[in-house]
């Protein structure tokens, strides 16, 4: 059986343990943390459940689904959740604060958040920098959808605290405090960003589900959803996470091939935020910044960090050792092993 030796690519990091494709899965059973499953931000993760992937691997994956990802980040470090299903920058926040998180495989190669005003309490908006003073809704603060409006906000000579930042999750919750006007502002995911857009309660002020504008709002591309985890879970069970990343891979490849209607099938019924046709527009949105193969782009940590340093002076002056806070070790086994979903 031919072997391969995973060898980090910082000397400041531990070696990634050598696997075989044979290895059984130490960990079977395990749960992962999710801020907001039903959006499309996370949809591989819910392909690689209802297609079968994680069973096909030998896993019996607990998904847990919080209001946001600064939520399911708090699982990961209380021990309650084993794998967060999140946002890439999460590992290099974590860094500063002396937690070694790693990400291994990609599920989105754009962050897919949508920055936009309440037309109805700012009829007369003519710039971001009339935020100020606003109350302006995020998935959960501290999230990624949080990180974004700080970043467009700064962009626009604002501070993080020139706003108020509430917290209205990422389904029905969101939509309606749009349409009540609970907030002048909203940064969040499709299907939310979708059905508000259609409805006329959203006017768009930066949407990064295009991956020419994220990469042109970051300066770089900007790595989003993945699966990250401790380094000491991937070092004590090494062939578990290499069965993840084979199921991310192949729902990556399986969305990419899936026409609406099977994305519509294999999804739970209550995503939809009761209108098929909603959900289907959301996808077709979305598809493009949805990862194909799970791979991190080389430039992808980089463009991270710079982005936050911008927002944080914390992380501005902090070393941060960027090889070791992902690989893509584990992603190319799992293309090696699925070429073709």
């Amino acid at each position: 059986m031919r072997r391969r030796t995973l060898i980090s690519a910082s000397a400041a990091t531990l070696a990634l343990p050598t696997l075989t494709w044979s290895q059984a899965v130490e960990k079977p059973k395990l749960t992962v943390a999710v801020g907001g499953k039903n959006l499309l931000y996370y949809l591989p993760l819910t392909i690689a459940e209802t297609q079968g992937y994680f069973k096909a691997e030998g896993l019996e994956v607990t998904v847990a689904d919080f209001a946001g990802g600064s939520r399911a980040l708090q699982a990961l470090v209380g021990g309650s959740a084993d794998i967060v299903s999140g946002a890439f920058e999460h590992t290099i926040n974590m860094q500063v604060k002396g937690q070694r998180l790693r990400a291994f495989v990609l599920q989105g190669r754009a962050p897919q958040i949508v920055l936009g005003i309440n037309p109805k309490t700012m009829p007369n908006f003519k710039s971001v920098a009339e935020l100020k003073g606003k109350k302006l809704g995020v998935t959960a603060p501290g999230s990624s959808t949080n990180v974004l409006a700080n970043f467009v906000l700064g962009k626009a000579g604002l501070k993080p605290g020139d706003v108020s930042i509430i917290g209205v999750g990422a389904g029905s919750g969101a939509v309606a405090a749009m349409r009540a006007g609970q907030i002048d502002a909203i940064s969040n995911l499709d299907p939310v960003i979708t059905l508000l857009s259609r409805s006329g309660d959203l006017k768009i002020l930066s949407d990064t589900r295009i991956v020419a504008e994220a990469d042109k709002v970051f300066g770089g591309p900007m790595p989003a959803g993945c699966l990250y985890t401790q380094q000491t879970f991937l070092d004590k069970y090494p062939a578990t996470a290499q069965a993840l990343a084979n199921a991310i891979v192949r729902a990556d490849k399986w969305i990419q091939n899936a026409g609406a209607s099977e994305i519509i099938k294999a999804v739970p019924e209550n995503y939809l935020l009761g209108d098929r046709a909603v959900y289907v527009d959301a996808f077709l949105a979305a598809k493009g910044a949805l990862s194909v193969d799970g791979m991190i782009p080389e430039a992808g940590p980089e463009t991270a960090r710079r982005a936050l340093a911008s927002i944080d002076p914390e992380i501005a002056s902090a070393k941060i050792d960027l090889a070791a806070i992902w690989s893509n070790d584990y992603t190319k086994r799992a293309n090696a092993k699925y070429p073709k979903g």
